[in-house]
C-alpha cells in the first residue's frame, strides 16, 4: 500500500514478481558496489587529484568523482574495476607536464598515452616515480613539443615507446634506449635526431621507426642480429652507402622502408629470401645496377622509383601472385615490358625510363583490378593494344611521350571508370573514335601532338564530367561541333595547331584555364559569343585570319589575364584593358598601337597616384571658395579613372548621395585602440566611393579607408550576388564571422569587426601589411629576397595554415582556404607573413557557383588536381597549394609561366637529385652552401606537398615540423 496526499489504490504484486524484482534490485546494488567501491582509496584519490590538476571537463561532471573508471580515457581492470590499467590523455590540449609524476602513483598502470598535446618537458619526478611501476609497458609521447627526453633505463618492463612527431635533437645514441631490455617497438620518427642508426637496443625489438630525422652514416651490419624485426623504417634521413645483404637474414621482416636517402649501390638479391616481406620502398635514392630477379617473390608493394637503376625489368618481376603495387618510374630501365603480369596488380608505374618495343597485349587481358597504369616518357612502339579495353577498373591511363602508332582503339569505350587519359606526344593516326563518348567519368582527355585527322566528333559532348580537353597539335579539320557548349564542367580547351575553320560556336560557360584556338584557319570577326566567358583567364586566337576591330567586350572579361591576338588581320584601336591583362597584338599591321604616354597612364599606378595627389593639393588650396565644385570634380575624375586597379562601378551608383543603412555592426577585437578607432558608418560611406578601391576579385572588393581618427584600415566588401551564396543565410554568415573573431595567430589575418548593411557585408582589418608575397617575389624592382627571409616566410605561412587546420583538441572544425596563393599572402615585413582570405569556406557551395573556378578553389596553378572532379576544398588541397607557394619561394618562378604549371615543371625536372640544383633560384642558392642544402631539403618537402594523390600528402602539422627541422 502506498500513500500520498490522496489515498492510493492498493496494488497487488504476485509473489513471483516480487521475488524477481527483489533479485533485480539486489543485482543493481551489487553492480553499483563494483562500479563505485572496488577501486582502491589510494587510486581514487590519485585520480581525483589528477582531475583537479588537469581540469578536464569530462572528468568534472557532478557525481563522476565517485567513479574514475567511467572517465573518458580511463580504462580499469576487468571485470571488477579494481585498478586503473590504462590512461589516455591524448588530444586534451595539455601544455603543463607537471602532472606526470602524479600519474606514477597508479601502481597498476600498464599504458600511458599523452600524445597530441603541447607538452615540452618531462619532469625528473616522472622517471624516478614511474620506473618503479613493474606493470608499465606502453608509453606514447608522440605529437608534442618535447625537445629532450630523460633516460628510460630503469623502465625494465617497457615494451612500446613512441616519441614520434616531436623536436628531439642531438645524437640518438645519447638517449639511453639501449637500457630498455624488453622493448618491442621504438618510434622516433619526425624529430631532429642525428647520429647513426641505433643498433645497441634489445635484440627482441620488433619495430624500429626513425624516419624523418637527420640520421647519417650507413645502414649498420649489426641490424641483422635483430631477428624479431617486422618493421624497419629509415626513410627520409641522410643515410648513405649500400643496403647490407645480411638484411636477408631477417626472417620475420614485413616492411623495409628506406625512401628518400642517399643510399647507393645494388639492390641485394638476399631480400628475395625473406618470405614474410610484403613491402619494400627504396625510392628517391641513388641505387644503380639491375633489379635482381625474384625480388617480388613475396612482395605486395614495391617502390624503386627515382633512382638510377639500369638493365631490363626481370621477366618474373610483375608476375608474382601477391603483387598489388609496383613503381619503377624515373630510372634508366631499358628493354621490353615483361610478358607476364599478375592479375592481382592494382597500380603499375613504369614512366620516365628507356623502355622500348611493343606492349604485350596478352599480358593485359585479365588485369581486372588494375586502377593506375603509367608508361609515359619511354620509347614504346607499335599499336596501343586493344586488350586495354579489358581493364575495366582503370582510373588513369598515361601512355604519353612514346612512339605509339596506329589508331585510338575503339575498345577504350569499355573503360567506364576511366577519369584521366593521357596519350599526347605519340604518333597516333586516324580519327577520334565515337566510342570515346562512353567514358562517362572522364575528367581529363589529352591526345595532343599526334597525327590524328578527321573532324572533332560531336559525340564528345556526352563527356559531361570532362574538365580538361587537349586536342592541339593534330591534323583535325572541319568545324568545332555546336554542341561543345554541353560540356558544362569544361575549364580548359586546347584546339590549337590544327586545320579547323568555320564558325566558332558558343563555348562552355565554365571555361577558365584557357581557350586556345591558335594556328588554325578561322576567319572573319572575333565572335561575340566569346563575351560570355567571364571566367576565362587565357584566350589565344593567334595565327588565324581574324579580321575587323578588336571588340570592346574582350576588355570586360573580368578574369582575363592573357589575350593573344598576334598574326591575324585585325585593325583599329586596342580597347582599354586593366593593367592585369597582358595583350599581344603583334603581326596585325592594321592595329593602332598606343603611344608611350598613353601606355604609361594606363599601366603606371604610381603616376596615377601622383596625378591624384596634385588634384587633392589644388583642391585644398582653394577649398574655401570652391568646396562643392571641387568635390564633384574630384569624384567624377576618380570614377572616370576607376581607382588604381580599374575597379568596376555600378551604373546605379553614379550620382547617388544616399548611403546604405547599417543593419548590424560588431567589433570582434578586444584591442581598445581598434575599438575606439573603427567607425561602422564611415566604413559603409568609404566603400561607396571607388577612389578608395584597391582591387577586386569575384567575391571581394578591397578598399583602404581612413577612419575619423586618422588610422587606416583594410576593408573587404563581400559580393553575395553569386549563386554560390544562396544557401548561406545572414545568420550563418554571422555565426562564421563570430567564430573568426575568436581566432588569434600572428600569421593569420583575422577581421577586427564586421558590418552587415543593406548592400552586403564588410570585414574590417588592421592595415599593417605592405605588399603581397607575389609582389616581392615576382616584381623585379623589389630586388632579390634572400633565403633567410624566404625560409622565415615559408615557416610563417605553414604555422598559419597549421593553426587554421587545427586539431581535435582545438574544439572547432578545421578552417579551410578556398583560395591559397602567393597573392593571398600579405607581408607585414620580410619575415612576417599573413594568411588572408579565410572567411568563405563554410558559406559557399562551389558546385553552385556562377563564377570562376579559381575564385572558389584557388588561383590557377595552385588548384589541386583532384578539385576538378571533387569540387571540394580540403585540407589536402590546402597542402598542395602551400607546396606550390613553397616552390615559388625556392625557384623564384611564378605558379604559372608560359602556360605551364610550376608544380608540373618541378616534378618533371626533379627525377634525379643531380638535377635538383638547377630547379632552385640560383640568385639565392649560390650565396652559400648552407642555403643550398636547406633549399634542397625544403624542395623535398614541397614535392611531398604536391603529390598527385591527396592521401599521400602530409598533414600541414607534419609539413611544419619538416620545415622547422631543415
Amino acid at each position: 500500500m502506498f500513500t500520498g496526499v490522496k489515498k492510493m489504490k492498493k496494488i497487488h504484486v504476485p509473489p513471483e514478481t516480487g521475488k524477481f524484482m527483489f533479485c533485480l534490485f539486489f543485482s543493481f546494488l551489487s553492480c553499483c558496489h563494483v562500479c563505485f567501491s572496488e577501486l582502491s582509496l589510494n587510486q581514487t584519490n590519485t585520480m581525483i587529484e589528477l582531475s583537479s590538476f588537469l581540469n578536464i571537463s569530462d572528468w568534472n561532471l557532478p557525481g563522476s568523482e565517485r567513479n574514475p573508471c567511467s572517465w573518458n580515457g580511463v580504462l580499469c581492470s576487468l571485470p571488477d574495476n579494481s585498478s586503473v590499467v590504462s590512461l589516455s590523455l591524448s588530444n586534451f590540449d595539455l601544455s603543463n607536464s607537471s602532472f606526470l609524476p602524479l600519474v606514477c602513483n597508479l601502481q597498476t598502470l600498464e599504458s600511458l598515452d599523452v600524445s597530441n598535446n603541447r607538452l615540452s618537458s618531462i619532469p625528473e619526478g616522472f622517471v624516478t616515480n614511474c620506473e618503479r611501476l613493474i606493470a608499465l609497458k606502453h608509453l606514447n609521447f608522440s605529437t608534442n613539443k618535447f625537445s629532450t627526453s630523460p633516460g628510460f633505463r630503469g623502465f625494465s618492463k617497457l615494451a612500446v615507446l613512441d616519441f614520434s612527431h616531436n623536436v628531439l635533437s642531438g645524437n640518438v645514441g645519447d638517449y639511453g634506449f639501449d637500457g630498455l631490455v624488453q622493448l618491442r617497438s621504438l618510434n622516433l620518427s619526425f624529430n631532429r635526431l642525428t647520429g647513426s642508426v641505433p643498433v645497441h637496443l634489445t635484440k627482441s625489438l620488433e619495430k624500429l621507426e626513425v624516419s624523418d630525422n637527420s640520421l647519417s652514416g650507413t645502414i649498420p651490419e649489426g641490424i641483422k642480429d635483430y631477428q624479431e624485426l617486422t618493421l624497419i623504417d629509415l626513410s627520409d634521413n641522410q643515410l648513405n652507402g649500400s643496403i647490407p645483404s645480411s638484411l636477408g637474414n631477417l626472417s620475420k621482416l614485413e616492411s623495409l622502408l628506406l625512401s628518400n636517402n642517399y643510399l647507393s649501390g645494388l639492390i641485394p638479391e638476399s631480400l628475395s629470401s625473406i618470405q614474410t616481406l610484403r613491402r619494400f620502398a627504396a625510392n628517391r635514392n641513388r641505387f644503380t645496377g639491375e633489379i635482381p630477379s625474384g625480388i617480388t617473390k613475396n612482395l605486395e608493394n614495391l617502390d624503386l622509383s627515382f633512382n638510377n637503376l639500369a638493365g631490363s625489368i626481370p621477366g618474373d618481376l610483375l608476375s608474382q601472385l601477391k603483387l598489388i603495387s609496383v613503381d619503377l618510374s624515373s630510372n634508366q630501365l631499358v628493354g621490353w615490358i615483361p610478358q607476364s603480369i599478375s592479375s592481382s596488380l592494382v597500380r603499375l608505374r613504369l614512366g620516365s625510363n628507356k623502355l622500348t618495343g611493343s606492349v604485350p597485349s596478352a599480358a593485359f587481358e585479365s588485369l581486372q583490378l588494375l586502377t593506375y597504369l603509367e608508361m609515359d616518357n619511354n620509347s614504346l612502339t607499335g599499336f596501343i593494344p586493344p586488350s586495354f579495353g579489358n581493364l575495366v577498373s582503370l582510373n588513369l591511363l598515361n601512355l604519353a611521350m612514346n612512339e605509339f602508332t596506329g589508331i585510338l582503339p575503339p575498345a577504350f569505350g569499355n573503360l567506364s571508370r576511366l577519369q584521366v587519359i593521357k596519350l599526347q606526344q605519340n604518333k597516333l593516326t586516324g580519327e577520334i573514335p565515337d566510342t570515346i563518348a562512353f567514358l562517362s567519368n572522364l575528367l581529363i582527355l589529352n591526345i595532343s601532338c599526334n597525327s590524328l585527322s578527321g573532324s572533332i566528333p560531336p559525340s564528345l559532348s556526352q563527356l559531361k564530367k570532362l574538365s580538361n580537353m587537349n586536342l592541339q597539335g593534330n591534323n583535325l579539320n572541319g568545324t568545332i561541333p555546336d554542341n561543345i557548349q554541353n560540356l558544362e564542367d569544361l575549364i580548359e580547351l586546347q584546339l590549337g595547331q590544327n586545320q579547323l575553320r568555320g564558325r566558332i560556336p558558343v563555348m562552355p560557360r565554365k571555361l577558365q584555364i584557357s581557350l586556345n584556338l591558335s594556328y588554325n584557319l578561322f576567319e572573319g570577326s572575333i565572335p561575340t559569343t566569346l563575351s560570355e566567358l567571364d571566367r576565362l583567364e587565357v584566350l589565344d586566337l593567334s595565327n588565324n585570319n581574324f579580321s575587323g576591330e578588336i571588340p570592346n567586350f574582350l576588355s570586360r572579361l573580368m578574369s582575363l589575364t592573357q589575350l593573344i591576338l598576334s598574326n591575324n588581320q585585325l585593325t583599329g584601336n586596342i580597347p582599354r584593358f586593366t593593367h592585369n591583362v597582358s595583350v599581344d597584338v603583334r603581326g596585325n599591321p592594321g592595329v593602332k598601337l598606343k603611344t608611350e604616354n598613353e601606355v604609361s597612364i594606363q599601366r603606371n599606378p604610381s603616376g596615377k597616384s601622383k596625378l591624384v595627389m596634385v588634384v587633392i593639393f589644388v583642391s585644398l588650396g582653394v577649398l574655401a571658395l570652391l568646396t562643392g565644385i571641387i568635390t564633384v570634380t574630384v569624384l567624377k575624375f576618380s570614377r572616370r579613372c576607376k581607382g588604381i586597379n580599374n575597379m568596376q562601378v555600378d551604373p546605379d551608383e553614379e550620382g547617388s548621395t544616399v548611403l546604405p543603412e547599417v543593419i548590424h555592426g560588431k567589433l570582434l577585437t578586444s584591442n581598445a585602440l581598434h575599438r575606439s578607432n573603427i567607425n561602422f558608418a564611415k566604413a559603409v560611406e568609404a566603400v561607396a566611393h571607388p577612389e578608395h578601391g584597391l582591387h577586386q576579385t569575384m567575391f571581394w572588393s578591397y578598399y583602404r579607408v581612413v577612419m575619423p581618427s586618422g588610422s587606416s584600415y583594410f576593408i573587404k566588401k563581400l559580393n553575395t550576388r553569386d549563386r554560390v551564396f544562396q544557401q548561406a543565410s545572414s545568420e550563418q554568415l554571422e555565426v562564421e564571422l563570430e567564430m573568426l573573431g575568436k581566432l588569434h595567430h600572428t600569421n593569420v589575418m583575422v577581421p577586427l569587426a564586421y558590418v552587415l548593411y543593406s548592400e552586403g557585408c564588410l570585414l574590417i582589418y588592421d592595415f599593417s601589411h605592405t605588399c603581397t608575397l607575389y609582389e616581392i617575389l615576382h616584381n623585379h624592382s623589389s630586388g632579390v629576397v634572400d633565403w633567410t627571409s624566404r625560409y622565415s616566410i615559408a615557416v610563417g605561412i605553414a604555422q598559419g595554415i597549421s593553426y587554421l587546420h587545427g586539431s581535435e583538441s582545438s574544439g572547432r572544425d578545421p578552417i579551410l582556404l578556398p583560395d591559397l596563393s602567393s597573392k593571398k599572402i600579405l607581408l607585414k615585413s620580410l619575415t612576417e607573413p599573413l594568411v588572408g582570405d579565410i572567411e568563405l569556406f563554410k558559406v559557399i557551395d562551389p558546385s553552385k557557383s556562377n563564377s570562376s573556378l579559381s575564385a572558389v578553389a584557388g588561383t590557377i596553378g595552385y588548384i589541386p588536381p583532384e578539385y576538378a572532379y571533387t569540387m571540394r576544398v580540403t585540407m589536402a588541397g590546402n597542402v598542395y597549394s602551400f607546396g606550390v607557394i613553397l616552390l615559388e619561394l625556392l625557384t623564384g618562378r611564378r605558379a604559372v609561366s608560359e602556360g605551364r604549371d610550376l608544380a608540373k615543371w618541378v616534378q618533371s625536372h626533379s627525377s634525379h637529385q643531380e638535377q635538383q640544383n638547377n630547379i632552385l633560384d640560383l640568385r639565392v642558392s649560390k650565396t652559400s652552401t648552407v642555403a643550398t642544402k636547406q633549399m634542397l631539403r625544403a624542395l623535398n618537402v614541397a614535392l611531398a606537398c604536391i603529390n598527385i594523390s591527396p592521401g599521400a600528402r602530409p598533414k600541414m602539422k607534419t609539413v611544419l615540423r619538416m620545415l622547422t627541422r631543415l
